[in-house]
């Protein structure tokens, strides 16, 4: 596995996070905390990808008399549309 050197900035909360993971013999040192971490992270997105993926795919494999009326086409948009109006007008 190739390793990338990369200076870093972190929250105090997110330093002090890492630091107990170290202190706590659950890594070795910051580098394998905050590599392990984002993996942790990486994985369960992946995981959340998956699950929405699978109903997805779950939903749309329904016969058309099996899917539910979302209304009219028009109503869809009509709360996004207002609040852009509205912002258009604060400006």
């Amino acid at each position: 596995m190739s390793v990338q050197k990369q200076s870093v900035s972190f929250t105090d909360t997110a330093y002090t996070f890492a630091r107990e993971l170290v202190e706590a013999g659950e890594y070795p040192n910051m580098s394998a905390a905050v590599s392990g971490e984002l993996a942790k992270a990486k994985a369960e997105r992946d995981r959340e990808r998956s699950l929405l993926e699978a109903e997805l795919e779950r939903r749309l494999s329904l016969p058309l008399d099996q899917w539910e009326p979302v209304g009219d086409a028009a109503d869809v948009t009509k709360g996004a549309r207002a609040h852009l109006a509205a912002m258009a007008k604060k400006t």
